[in-house]
This record gives structure tokens, sequence and C-alpha cells, in this order.
């Protein structure tokens, strides 16, 4: 009786680990751990950019009698894009677009900054300010990066679990969609530039 029993639990073993293998439950594991990385590195050269934003503030403010109100927009901006965070399991569309909203925030202040920074030639000069200003543009060149980059492994992830048989078994294991980095609103539009 005993050796009956042996050989049934055995059997049912086999079954269950043939059943999640061809079900895809590792890969879908797989792919989930790999958005979930992705968008750690994601945030990653996003904090990079938020460290360099109060030296970047701090140096600006120590040699150009700049409007306070900018320097203030640039530190309250970052003091919101670093306060979203998204908890990986919860890439929702939603959840991205607020965490998007908040990092567009940013990039509009830090535009401003440097806008009225054109304004004050001898800061340009100074060499610590040239680093930092070269350091945020590979920093945002990093971003742009990383999103597309995240947003290869979303797209992975979604096509794998949406394909037959594992759409039946991605929701009985609670794999859902993941949201995309979308593009910003007008982005798709060209800028007018005009030269009068």
């Amino acid at each position: 009786m005993s050796i009956t029993k042996n050989v049934f639990q055995f059997v049912a073993l086999i079954l269950v680990a043939f059943t999640f293998s061809s079900c895809g439950y590792n890969s879908m594991v797989e792919l989930d751990e790999n958005v979930t990385q992705q968008w750690a590195q994601v945030e990653n050269v996003y904090q990079r950019r938020a460290d360099l934003i109060p030296n970047l503030v701090n140096t600006v403010k120590g040699a150009a009698n700049m409007e306070k109100g900018i320097l203030e927009t640039v530190t309250k901006a970052r003091a919101q894009a670093t306060g979203i965070t998204i908890d990986p399991s919860n890439l929702t569309p939603e959840a991205i677009q607020k965490f998007q909203g908040a990092q567009d925030q940013l990039s509009g202040a830090l535009s401003r900054l440097l806008m009225t920074v054109e304004r004050y030639p001898d800061l340009k000069s100074i060499a610590g300010f040239r680093d930092l200003q070269s350091q945020l543009e590979g920093t945002e060149n990093r971003i742009s990066v990383e999103r597309k980059k995240f947003n290869e492994a979303v797209q992975g992830y979604n096509s794998y679990i949406r394909k037959i048989p594992q759409n039946l078994f991605a929701g009985i294991f609670g794999f859902g969609k993941k949201g995309y980095f979308e593009a910003d609103k007008g982005a798709d539009k060209a800028p007018e530039i005009n030269f009068d």
C-alpha cells in the first residue's frame, strides 16, 4: 500500500511539473522578472538625474542672481518627482502615467532653468556648471535608452502572456498586462521654428 501511495505521489509530482512547464509558468516568471529589473534601471537613471539637480541649482544660485522662482520651481518639481515611486508589481498604465507626469514636470522646470541660464554667459563659462550640464544631458540620453529597453521588456512579457495557451494560465497565476511608457502629448508634431 505504501509503495502505491509513493508511486501515486511521484506521478502526481511529475504531472504537476509537466503542467507548470507546458503552461509557460516559468517563462512568465522570467519575463516578469525582466520587466521588474528593467523598471529598476529606469528608476536608477531618473534618480541619477534627481541627484544632479541640487548641485546644478547650487552652482547656478551661487554664480548668477537668477529669479528665485525658477530655482524654487526646479526644487519643488524634483521633490515631487522623487516622491512618486511605483511598486514593480503594479506597473499599470495609470501608475506609469502618474510617474511620467511628475518626471515631465521636472523636465519642464529644468528646461526653463537652462533657458534662463542663457542670459548669463559668465555662468556658462564655469567648469562646474558645464560639467553638470554635460552630465545632465548624458543622463537624459540614458533615460531615453532605459525607457526604450523597459518598453521592449514589457512588450515581450505582454505578448507572451496573451498567446495561447499561456493566456489561459496567466490569469490563474496572477500575471496581468504591464503598462508602457508613452510619448509625451504633442511629441508627434514637429516644433515650429521661427527665425524672425
